[in-house]
């Protein structure tokens, strides 16, 4: 019985341990795998995040190391500034970013240091130029409310984004300004950084910098900003555009209450002091007034492309405008203009430098430069290239014409009054601006040779060729009529309207330099000193009788039909100055004449602008040439001036010189066998050549009166 016992227990014993240790062996295999996976994870993730941290301190490293110096960093600026300088050198005007001075971190208001602190950067201490806490904050914010409240950028991501980088918001853009962030705490320390943002970040309305900021918007320097002044200025950097005292007032006090408010919430206000605060109290600085200056600098600016066309650095712009002539021209303007139209005003110096520009009567009001952009009829004005056209044919001041109705192709003219002269000289036709009389000369001389002296002398808009052009039917702008009046004072010769001196950095280096135009001469000295002596006429007796200054004057009225356009041109003292004045909507304006208001306004400028010149006599001698003096047979038929023949090679002889002696080409030819070549035609003559490849031929001078006293048109 014991030994059927034993076998039970033995048998039972190994049923148990055939059960038992099965079990216990796959338990330790499940965790021991379980676990093989979490070590290896670990350690994965500890490497990478080794390696990681690794070449971030490698990139810092290697970023820091590439950082400019500190000093280097004070002297960038962002964005290209323009200082425009007037004749004198003073300041017209800066366009860009405007930097004020640089204010070291001793002399920075602790106010403002602190209200910076508070509302951009809190924790600005206290990190390495990455704030994981502001992120973590940022991101928490953002899942509670829905959308980003709260911005996670510091200071020196901020300063590293403004110096270094765009406002792009891309992924890219954000890893790099992380690392510039960090490489930047690296190099300089926090009191540096602090004194880089606050000279270098934008406040709006143009300003970069708190000394900038600070005289734009409160009259003085960054130094001696006030508790709410500063909490101003530090509640700007959010969006400047928004919050600019110039944009919204108003705004920028409601900004700088939260600024109070959390200077106050981080400690650095206490609440009696917070409370204190006085925003209203707070005296912004009046906004410098867009003078009629700026019409001049938005002409001259767009030059900077063609002048300048790769530079991107600080330059500063020197132009020929005159302060006190420009100060004369924006009060003749606004003094005389008829109520409800505008006016213009062009004033050029002897060489073509603008002395003056006014295209309206307020820039602020409109910056339409109707000086340079707007088209207008000049009216009489225009009989200036009429007159011209007939000097270079012939006619002289005592020329005889008949002041007397008359009918052009179906166009009959009528004189301002509806009366007739007569037979009257060129000279009393032009002084009263006889219309007749323009239109048979225009017919006479033929109406393209007008509007080819209309080219001639600067007119760049398009040009009609109807009878009716001679009154003044084609549309011009005011600078190329002041244009054309400038080369008849210069005597016929071309004026190029200028504006740029030169052009410098600023540290005094000459990147531009204007030179004169090589010199042209338009029409003969006796045809600029005939039309010298109208436009004299025309001052002294005639319709300019109110551009009288005191000392010589040549000019020329200028009124179109309804009097919807009024214009003085004239020069004295080497100025030649131009006026218009109209409306718009080019409707009528009421007792609007070019002998009245622009003449005065033509007055009023001119005696300023002169006042310091010698007056200086007009040269109106007619010292005609021998063509014109002896009305030969052969003078009837040419200018013996022009007259050429060529030799047998086709070479052009010059007047008076003898030909050169040339063996007869056919007996030559004969004698060596050669086939003797048919009489071939003359060779091409100057004008022929010129008309055939496009260039400009000398204008032609056509047959002259046989008697001095000229037959009656």
């Amino acid at each position: 019985m014991a030994r059927r016992d034993f076998p039970n227990r033995s048998n039972q014993g190994r049923s148990e341990l055939d059960r038992t240790p099965p079990r216990r062996g796959r338990e330790p295999k499940e965790r021991s795998f379980l676990g093989r996976w979490l070590r290896r994870l670990f350690v994965w993730v500890t490497s990478l995040v080794l390696l990681g941290a690794l070449a971030l301190v490698v990139a810092v490293v290697i970023t820091e190391r590439s950082l400019p110096s500190y000093e280097r960093l004070k002297s960038t600026q962002t964005g290209q500034t323009i200082v425009v300088r007037a004749s004198d050198g003073s300041e017209i005007v800066t366009l860009g970013p405007s930097y004020g001075r640089w204010v070291p971190y001793e002399r920075i208001p602790g106010v403002l240091k602190d209200a910076i602190i508070s509302v951009e950067d809190r924790r600005f201490r206290d990190h390495w130029g990455v704030d994981p806490i502001g992120i973590a904050r940022s991101v928490w914010v953002r899942v509670q409310s829905g959308r980003w409240r709260q911005g996670a950028s510091t200071i020196t991501q901020q300063l590293a984004r403004n110096i270094f980088l765009n406002n792009s918001r891309t992924l890219d853009r954000k890893i790099r300004e992380a690392l510039l962030a960090l490489a930047i705490e690296q190099k300089f320390t926090k009191d540096q950084v602090l004194e880089l943002y606050l000279n270098k970040v934008y406040f709006g309305g143009g300003a970069y910098g708190v000394d900038s900021a600070a005289r734009k918007f409160f009259g003085h320097s960054g130094e001696q900003l006030s508790l709410p002044e500063a909490a101003i200025i530090a509640g700007l950097v959010k969006a400047p555009s928004h919050y600019s005292p110039t944009a919204d007032a108003d705004a920028a006090v409601g900004r700088a209450k939260v600024v109070v408010q959390t200077m106050e919430a981080t400690g650095k206000l206490t609440p009696v002091e917070a409370a204190a605060v006085n925003l209203k109290g707070v005296k912004f600085a009046a906004e410098q007034g867009q003078n009629s200056a700026r019409y001049f600098t938005d002409w001259v600016l767009p030059q900077l492309d063609l002048l300048l066309p790769d530079n991107d650095q600080p330059i500063e712009v020197w132009t020929t405008l005159d302060p006190a002539a420009q100060h004369a021209a924006t009060d003749a303007i606004q003094a005389n203009v008829p109520k409800g139209a505008q006016g213009a005003l062009v004033s050029l110096d002897r060489d073509g430098a603008v002395l003056a520009m006014v295209g309206g009567t307020d820039y602020v009001t409109s910056n339409y430069n109707r000086a340079v952009n707007s088209v207008r009829q000049p009216g009489s004005a225009w009989k200036l290239f009429v007159y011209l056209a007939a000097l270079e044919a012939g006619y002289t001041p005592d020329a005889k014409v008949v002041d007397e109705p008359v009918t052009i192709d179906g166009w009959s003219p009528r004189n301002s009054g509806g009366t007739y002269a007569g037979p009257i000289d060129v000279r009393s036709a032009f002084a009263y601006s006889k219309n007749t009389v323009a239109a048979q000369l225009g017919n006479e001389v033929g109406f393209g040779a007008v509007a080819n002296m209309a080219r001639r002398f600067g007119i760049t808009t398009p040009i009609n060729t109807l009878p009716s052009m001679v009154l003044g039917s084609s549309d011009v702008r005011v600078i190329d009529m002041v244009r054309a009046f400038a080369a008849v004072s210069a005597k016929g010769a071309a004026v190029n309207p200028y504006g740029i001196r030169k052009i410098t950095s600023t540290e005094g280096e000459v990147l531009y330099s204007h030179r004169p135009d090589p010199a042209q001469q338009l029409v003969p000295n006796y045809v600029a000193a005939g039309i010298t002596d109208l436009l004299q006429t025309a001052v002294s007796i005639g319709t300019g009788r109110a551009a009288q200054i005191g000392r010589p004057v040549a000019g020329k009225t200028g009124t179109t039909s309804s009097n919807k356009d009024g214009w003085f041109l004239g020069f004295s003292s080497g100025i030649t100055t131009g006026v218009w004045m109209g409306r718009d909507d080019a409707r009528a304006v009421p007792g609007l004449q070019g002998g009245t208001a622009p003449a005065r306004a033509f007055a009023a400028y001119m005696k300023i602008v002169t006042a310091k010149r010698p007056p200086e006599k007009f040269d109106t001698d007619l010292k005609l040439p021998q063509w014109q003096l002896e009305p030969d047979d052969e003078a009837m038929q040419a200018n013996p001036d022009g007259y050429f023949y060529a030799d047998p090679d086709g070479n052009i002889i010059e007047p008076g010189a003898q030909p050169r002696q040339m063996p007869d080409e056919g007996a030559l030819m004969g004698e060596q066998g050669l086939p003797v070549p048919e009489s071939g035609p003359p060779a091409a003559a100057d004008d022929f050549l010129n008309r055939a490849t496009g260039q400009q031929a000398d204008p032609p001078r056509p047959r002259p009166r046989p008697s001095p006293t000229p037959k009656p048109i």
